[in-house]
């Protein structure tokens, strides 16, 4: 594999027709771009293309605060301090290490589910996993996407592109990694499909990443990823499953649609009156101001 400083540049304002350049930089595509893609690719084209400036919504700035104290939780946490703890004292001394703010109910949430989960590594005596291997860690890789990978967008060549990504946190069990991302909203079902393609690119990010990255992370490459989950404090759920090969397949056919798109200088729209009405970009998009005549 490839090491870091062999790399091409890399950026979102990228030209196919310039590929063969190697001068030129190649694609680069981060979780958040690829997340903004599948929601709706005219709302990727002025994003990252046209690098037009979005919102920050109460939501967005919910997730940033909170996913700060957590890790920061992580980075604190003694687990010396903590061994002779009662559960109770457990609880406040997760809540003690979380900031005085407006989401003090969720930090308590977590802080339960902290004290349980230490409780139970203690009395499985697996305290030495309890911590994070990975806690808010960027990873860059390079993959190659076939022409063929998606049959609906073919694409005329292969190409090399350049992932990143922050996996909020990865968990030892046993002889696996399971990467474990925090959600600050509310849970809903029809989420999981969403919540596995975020795993999946997860997964395919950390198997391309350069093994000598990994290593100087205190990462081993030998140990697969063969479970990912996710947990929504809010609702109080957590969710761990098998990583599933029809997410990353379909992660893969994913890119593929979004490089058959800057080939074709096409990014159509995904008008829904829901989501769209929120959008940072709702005045400026034709389709939602067509619809909303209707």
């Amino acid at each position: 594999m490839e090491l870091e400083n062999e790399w091409r540049e890399y950026t979102y304002q990228w030209l196919p027709e310039k590929y063969d350049d190697e001068k030129e930089p190649i694609l680069k595509i981060s979780k958040s771009s690829f997340g903004s893609y599948q929601w709706c690719p005219k709302r990727y084209e002025f994003q990252y293309i046209l690098k037009m400036p979005i919102d920050t919504s109460e939501a967005m700035y919910k997730g940033t605060v909170i996913h700060n104290a957590r890790e920061d939780f992580f980075n604190t946490f003694d687990i010396k301090k903590a061994e002779n703890l009662s559960h109770s004292e457990l609880v406040d001394y997760c809540l003690s290490l979380y900031p005085i703010d407006d989401y003090t109910d969720m930090y308590q949430t977590m802080s339960i589910f902290e004290a349980n989960r230490f409780q139970e590594a203690k009395e499985e005596g697996t305290l030495e996993d309890f911590l994070p291997v990975i806690n808010e860690i960027l990873l860059d890789a390079e993959i190659t996407i076939a022409a063929d990978t998606h049959p609906d967008y073919p694409l005329t060549r292969d190409y090399k592109v350049h992932l990143q990504g922050i996996i909020d946190r990865m968990f030892k069990d046993g002889d696996i990694y399971v990467p474990l991302e925090l959600k600050t909203g509310a849970w809903k079902d029809w989420k999981k499909t969403m919540m596995r393609k975020e795993m999946a690119f997860y997964k395919i990010l950390f198997e391309n990443t350069p093994d000598e990255k990994l290593v100087e992370m205190g990462l081993d490459p030998e140990i697969p990823i063969s479970h990912w989950g996710w947990y929504y404090p809010d609702s109080n759920h957590i969710y761990v499953e098998d990583a599933k090969k029809s997410s990353i397949n379909s992660v893969m056919k994913g890119i593929a649609k979004l490089l058959h798109a800057y080939e074709n200088e096409q990014f159509e729209t995904k008008y829904f009156y829901k989501t769209c009405a929120n959008c940072s970009f709702f005045g400026i998009c034709e389709a939602a101001d067509a619809e909303s005549w209707i």
